[in-house]
C-alpha cells in the first residue's frame, strides 16, 4: 500500500498514532485514574474486547500507509501487556516506523528495560509527579514508593534507552516539587516535560485554579538556572523546549490550558479495544477492531481512516475558553482509556 499524505479539515496530516495497549493500571492517579472511580469493582476491559496483537500490527499497518511516521504504546500501564516487546519489533522490522516510543509510569520499568531496548524501542517517557516519598506515595493513590520508579529510570539509562520525564502540575498537590524535579532531572542529565493539569475525562475534578500556567513554570525555573528557548525539533511537536544556558540539558512545557496547540497537531489516539479517537478530548470514537474482525481488506481498512482523519474538525483546546463561557459541558473519553 502506498503512502498517502492525508490532511484533515485543518490540513493538518496524520503523523502520529498512539496506541493504548490496556485500560488497566496499577497506579491509581487522581488527574487519570482516580481510586474513588476506578476501585476493585470498576469493570476494565475483558480480555476478548481488548486488540490482539496481530490486529494491532494490522491496524498500524493501514496508519503507516497513510503518512504516520511516529508510534507511541500507551495505556493505561503498558508495560502490564507482555507483548510489548514483540509489537515494537513488529512495528521497526515489518512496518518501518521511524521512531517507537513507550510512556510507562516507571513501576515494572527495572525488570523490563533490557527487553524494550533489544526489541528495537527508541525512546521512553516516564511519568514522574514528584520524587519526594510522601507527594509521590499520595499522588500514586497506592501509597507506592517512589524509589522503585527511579530504579527503573536507571535501569533503562543503564541500557542506553533515551529516558525523558513527565511531570504533571497540580497548584495545591506538587508544585512544591517543581525545582526539586527540574535539579534532580539536570543532575541524572534527562530531559523534564512539565505539563499543564488537563480536563481529560470526566472524574479529575479539574478546576482552571488548579492549573500552574506554563509561563510561571519557565519563569520558576529561569530563577535558578537561566534558559533560553529552542525551536521545535518538528511540525506538531507539543512540548516548547528551553535549553539551559549552563548546557546542562533542556526542559520542555506542554501548555495545553494556557497555551494551546491545537492548529499543529498531527495525533490520532487507538484504544486498547479498537477504538480510534482523533482528539484527547474527544467524546466518541470509531470502531476499527469490528471492522478487522468482520474480514475488511486492508485497502478498506486504510479507506476507513482516511475518510475519518479527512474529516477532522477537533480543536478542543482552542475553544475551551468560549465552551466555558457557553456553559457548555460534555462527556470526555477517559485518559486511562486513550493514553493520554
Amino acid at each position: 500500500m502506498p503512502v498517502s499524505d492525508v490532511r484533515d479539515s485543518f490540513s493538518r496530516p496524520l503523523r502520529d498514532l498512539r496506541v493504548s495497549l490496556t485500560d488497566r493500571c496499577n497506579f491509581r492517579c487522581s488527574y487519570c485514574m482516580p481510586a474513588e472511580i476506578f476501585g476493585a469493582d470498576y469493570a476494565f476491559l475483558p480480555a476478548e474486547q481488548m486488540l490482539s496483537t496481530s490486529e494491532l500490527v494490522r491496524i498500524v499497518r493501514a496508519f503507516v500507509a497513510l503518512g504516520t511516521e511516529k508510534l507511541r504504546l500507551t495505556g493505561g500501564e503498558p508495560l502490564l501487556r507482555r507483548d510489548v516487546p514483540e509489537l515494537i519489533r513488529s512495528a521497526k522490522r515489518d512496518l518501518g516506523i521511524r521512531e517507537v516510543a513507550l510512556t510507562t509510569n516507571g513501576w515494572l520499568l527495572a525488570a523490563r528495560a533490557k527487553e524494550l531496548k533489544e526489541a528495537g524501542l527508541d525512546r521512553l517517557n516516564v511519568s514522574l509527579d514528584a520524587i519526594d516519598p510522601a507527594i509521590f506515595a499520595r499522588m500514586s493513590g497506592r501509597n507506592l514508593d517512589v524509589q522503585r520508579v527511579l530504579d527503573g529510570i536507571r535501569a533503562a539509562v543503564a541500557v542506553d534507552l533515551p529516558v525523558k520525564l513527565n511531570m504533571v502540575v497540580q497548584r495545591g498537590v506538587n508544585e512544591t516539587e517543581i525545582e526539586r524535579m527540574a535539579e534532580w532531572a539536570r543532575e541524572q542529565n534527562l530531559t523534564l516535560r512539565f505539563i499543564e493539569f488537563m480536563d481529560v475525562g470526566n472524574h479529575n475534578a479539574w478546576q482552571r485554579e488548579h492549573v500552574v500556567p506554563a509561563r510561571e513554570l519557565v519563569n520558576r525555573i529561569h530563577a535558578l538556572w537561566p534558559m533560553a528557548e529552542a525551536g521545535p525539533n518538528y511540525r506538531g511537536e507539543v512540548a516548547t523546549r528551553y535549553r539551559y544556558l549552563d548546557g546542562r540539558g533542556e526542559i520542555g512545557v506542554i501548555s495545553s490550558v494556557t497555551e494551546p496547540f491545537c492548529r499543529d497537531c498531527n495525533r490520532a489516539r487507538l484504544s486498547a479495544d479498537g477504538k480510534l479517537f482523533t482528539c484527547l478530548f474527544a467524546s466518541l470514537g470509531w470502531d476499527l477492531r469490528s471492522i478487522v474482525r468482520k474480514g475488511a481488506s486492508d485497502s478498506d481498512l486504510v479507506e476507513h481512516i482516511r475518510q475519518i482523519w479527512t474529516r477532522r474538525t477537533d480543536r478542543y483546546s482552542d475553544e475551551r475558553s468560549e465552551r466555558a463561557a457557553r456553559g457548555e459541558v460534555r462527556e470526555k473519553i477517559e485518559m486511562s482509556y486513550i493514553g493520554g
